[in-house]
């Protein structure tokens, strides 16, 4: 496919750059699922190792983000710090989107650990939300560009994955609905959520205590 010039896409190799067409400023609105993980501890899990053992411990939850993210047909838009960050778009991930981003993030616990009886090898807290966003290429042509999500709603799965504890998923009211799920066996909480005049529902899924949603 390389010597056809459709190379891989850099925010998923299962699609090609073709796929993408983002090579010029421009979006659109649309309804998506978000996925922000976040480690929890971060600065001092940094105090009590090299900052060699550190990066390595943050590069291989990268490479499990990823991994999950690739495999669920999200396009990963940001490895940075402690964070990853997964946009399920319903043109990559299909009409099931909410849905591939939960089991994303039940997978992702699982892999960093969360249902191991010694505990997790690295903390990480995870927001999930479905919403209407801005997806599309930001910046000038005359300067660097960048493809990413804007909005209100980008902004309340943020501050959910900051409020999970380690090994919790926050789900949105939202997502629960889109996703069908039927979470009666979850803790469900009103939260408060920082620049939020109104509290956001969420269901709460634990991986030491769930084994799925």
């Amino acid at each position: 496919m390389h010597l056809l010039g459709r190379d891989q896409s850099k925010y998923n190799p299962r699609f090609c750059q073709a796929c993408e067409k983002f090579d010029h400023p421009g979006g659109a609105e649309v309804v998506l699922t978000m996925l922000f993980a976040d480690v929890r501890g971060s600065t001092k899990l940094a105090e009590q190792m090299s900052a060699k053992e550190f990066s390595q411990l943050i590069n291989r939850f990268y490479t499990v983000a990823t991994h999950v993210m690739v495999q669920t047909d999200a396009l990963v838009d940001r490895l940075m710090g402690d964070e990853a960050i997964g946009l399920y778009i319903p043109g990559f991930a299909g009409p099931n989107h909410p849905r591939k981003a939960v089991e994303a993030a039940e997978e992702l616990l699982r892999l960093t650990g969360h249902r191991e009886a010694s505990g997790p090898w690295l903390p990480v807290g995870i927001g999930v939300h479905t919403g209407s966003a801005y997806v599309g290429v930001v910046g000038r042509e005359d300067s660097p560009m960048d493809f990413t999500a804007l909005g209100d709603n980008v902004n309340i799965t943020a501050r959910l994955a900051s409020e999970a504890g380690p090994g919790e998923i926050l789900i949105s009211e939202a997502t629960s609905s889109a996703a069908h799920l039927a979470p009666g066996n979850l803790e469900y909480r009103q939260m408060e959520l920082k620049g939020k005049s109104e509290p956001i529902g969420v269901y709460v899924f634990q991986a030491a205590q769930h084994k799925g949603i």
